[in-house]
């Protein structure tokens, strides 16, 4: 399996990759994808796929967000989504995207980043509750356990406060859980 940047042939492959592996939300995942793939330059933001026998079986996102913390606002990454094809799903694919995304984003200098998922997932890739470590959620809809963080070493203890999400995840609605019987 090869992790590598997406490149502008991918756009197909990843669209189908989202459509598939997120059933009934993926036309939203896709339309968010689209839009946040406009937001990434060389220094700032990735989208990296996995390879395997020359189809792309998996992806992921880090677009940039801000923190609002007390000194200043700092900007940081929210990663989202992640997807792997549903047949591969449990065997790496997706931690191999993250923890490779994250190495990337090291040596970038970024000091955090955010996403909203399963705990008992991202727990293993250095993930932790995002309150706990004094951030807030950017929406109350998010429940605080699926509100995670990971610090990564440019981290500074005065950078606490609130993620402020860019603007097409709120576009897109895709800012925590909807009440479907409201």
């Amino acid at each position: 399996m090869e992790l590598r940047g997406e490149l502008p042939g991918d756009a197909q492959a990843v669209r189908d990759l989202h459509l598939r592996a997120f059933g009934e939300h993926g036309r939203v995942v896709v339309d968010l994808v689209e839009s946040l793939r406009g937001t990434i330059t060389p220094e700032d933001g990735l989208s990296l796929v996995a390879e395997r026998d020359g189809r792309v079986v998996g992806h992921v996102m880090f677009t940039r967000s801000l923190l609002d913390a007390p000194r200043r606002l700092v900007d940081v990454q929210v990663l989202s989504p992640l997807a792997v094809t549903p047949e591969l799903q449990g065997r790496g694919i997706g931690s191999a995207l993250v923890r490779h995304g994250l190495e990337v984003l090291r040596g970038r200098g970024v000091p955090g980043v955010f996403l909203e998922g399963d705990p008992g997932y991202y727990a293993r890739l250095g993930f932790e509750p995002g309150g706990g470590l004094g951030f807030r959620r950017p929406s109350l809809r998010i429940p605080e356990a699926a509100f995670q963080a990971v610090r990564l070493p440019a981290y500074e203890s005065w950078m606490t406060g609130t993620l402020v999400y860019s603007e097409p995840f709120w576009r897109h609605d895709a800012v925590g859980l909807r009440d479907p019987g409201a």
